[in-house]
């Protein structure tokens, strides 16, 4: 009788810690919901987007920022991410999702950037963002991307892992295979626990 007190006490806490493990995760994830909000950007496709809840919640994301009349660094490096997708291959999408945000709202429309969409042969899983200045921008700044002026956009790729909580930078403009070796390091990544 005294071991199955025992076990049943064990039971008892083990399921009070898986409990108090789970609601300390959920506090965790409303916490970087928190942060990053749901901020209304628009898609490729004219579609409204909440930045957290449609973009980041629970997903591996590659983010990076350009503009559509970039004479300069932007096409090379988002062809840097066609070849990180197509290396990728049917994981874009599905276990990781790539996700260009404009620099220049104005001019970058959602039709504008579905044509620049459709020239770099985008797979599904590869999201375009614009929106107002205002949301656009303050997403760019929780990301620590906000330029005043668009020319000096970053070509820094942001990899994160939002279960996990694990994010890095990448230079963006770095080989294909670097660049896969630091998507699939986070994307390997495990929760903890």
């Amino acid at each position: 009788m005294k071991k199955l007190v025992v076990a049943v006490a064990l039971v008892v806490f083990a399921a009070l810690s898986v409990s108090a493990q789970s609601a300390a995760a959920s506090s965790e994830q409303s916490g970087t919901e928190k942060y990053f909000t749901n901020v209304e950007l628009v898609n490729q496709d004219g579609k409204p987007i909440k930045f957290y809840a449609d973009v980041l919640a629970g997903k591996v994301v590659v983010i990076n920022t350009f503009f559509s009349t970039c004479q300069g660094a932007c096409l090379p490096m988002n062809r840097n991410f066609q070849k990180v997708a197509e290396r990728l291959g049917d994981r874009v999408g599905k276990d990781v999702f790539l996700v260009s945000i404009t620099v220049d709202p104005e001019m970058d429309t959602s039709a504008t950037l579905k044509k620049y969409a459709d020239k770099l042969k985008a797979p599904a899983g590869w999201m375009f963002l614009t929106g107002s200045r205002q949301n656009v921008d303050f997403v760019l700044t929780k990301l620590g991307q906000y330029v005043a002026d668009k020319n000096d956009h970053k070509t820094i790729m942001i990899i994160g892992n939002v279960r996990t909580g694990l994010w890095k930078k990448a230079f963006g403009l770095a080989s294909v295979d670097d660049l896969v070796k630091v998507v699939e390091s986070v994307l390997n990544d495990k929760p903890a626990g």
